[in-house]
């Protein structure tokens, strides 16, 4: 090879990698926190990539419960890594008095979307979990008993000893107190008569106010428990495990849980933060985190199978769901997990 050639191979190599290396610059990252888990494979098998190669962007995902990815919002408030962030709707209430989330962009499907999902100008639910009754069906036909219709049923004495409650620590545990509460009188700016429900009726025939999921459904297939206030989609994850789970949406209504999600303020990729959670209002990914995570649609041209729309919140029974008033808990949940531990778990 002569020198010439030499010297044109050279600047050919040169530019090819001058070229790969400007094509490697401009593919950028969004970084999105959210579950771990199942809910961090469904999005990485089946809701990233798609997304990744329709916008030419690499998704970085930083898995974490709410209250840890809350935490990392705080610990980073002046040079955020997260520009989406996915959290129960009271930790998301949270993070955007904080001042965290970002205004979201008009929503193309906005007018397909419950008015209920609709949280705020910063925020949006991307899946409805119904906070209400599970209960051994097998148990209670062989007791002869109707299923639960009730939040009124926690105080019946048949089933001292084989209740199972979370603590306000956790979510669903919270939602039962604010629901005893508003049964008796109060309210969330009133949860006196929520407290004296609970010391007085509920809490003595509570076997174990039992956190973990696991837990809980560990003392279910043990025949320790055969009710408890608990999630649709911790019901639907037992029932396809082909144990006989039954979910029930009390009368008074079952306690809308949400999924909600928001851009993170100062975002370098804003555009593409507004777009993700644009992408994951749409039916075909609501319909995967309905199937993978539980999560009722909140868009309602989402198309559900019958038999995960008989266990999920969706279409008729999102009329059943009640909303809480996550900006009076906040103030004072640290006041009521303190007086929960003297009064109720004491």
């Amino acid at each position: 090879m002569t020198r010439h050639h030499r010297f044109l191979l050279a600047l050919t190599t040169a530019a090819t990698l001058a070229g790969a290396g400007s094509a490697l610059a401009e593919t950028r990252t969004l970084t999105v926190g959210g579950y771990g888990g199942s809910f961090e494979t469904l999005l990485k098998q089946d809701i990233i990539p798609a997304f990744e190669k329709a916008h030419d962007v690499r998704i970085a995902f930083v898995p974490g419960n709410s209250t840890e990815n809350l935490a990392r919002l705080q610990a980073q408030k002046n040079a955020q890594e997260m520009d989406v962030v996915i959290l129960d709707d009271g930790p998301m209430y949270q993070a955007d008095a904080l001042g965290f989330c970002a205004p979201l962009k008009p929503l193309p499907m906005a007018g397909d979307i419950y008015h209920i999902a609709k949280i705020g100008p910063d925020t949006i639910g991307i899946g409805f979990v119904a906070t209400g009754l599970v209960y051994n069906k097998d148990w209670f036909k062989e007791k002869g008993w109707p299923a639960p219709t009730s939040w009124e049923d926690l105080k019946d004495p048949k089933f001292d000893q084989i209740l199972s409650i979370p603590p306000i620590s956790n979510t669903y545990g919270l939602h039962a107190l604010v629901m005893a509460a508003r049964l008796a009188g109060g309210g969330e700016k009133n949860i006196d008569p929520g407290f004296k429900s609970f010391e007085d009726d509920i809490a003595p025939q509570v076997l174990t106010f039992e956190p973990s999921s696991g837990k809980m459904s560990e003392l279910f297939q043990s025949k320790e428990v055969a009710l408890a206030v608990w999630g649709s989609g911790r019901a639907k994850a037992v029932a396809d495990s082909g144990f006989p789970m039954g979910f029930v949406y009390p009368k008074e209504g079952a306690v809308a849980l949400m999924l909600a999600a928001c851009p993170v303020v100062n975002s370098d990729v804003p555009d593409l933060s507004q777009e993700f959670i644009q992408y994951l209002l749409q039916p075909d990914v609501q319909v995967k985190l309905a199937i993978a995570q539980g999560a009722g649609p909140v868009n309602k041209k989402a198309v559900l199978p019958d038999d995960l729309a008989a266990i999920v919140p969706y279409r008729d029974s999102i009329s059943k769901l009640v909303k809480v008033d996550w900006d009076t808990i906040n103030q004072h949940r640290d006041e009521w997990t303190t007086r929960w531990s003297r009064e109720v778990e004491k």
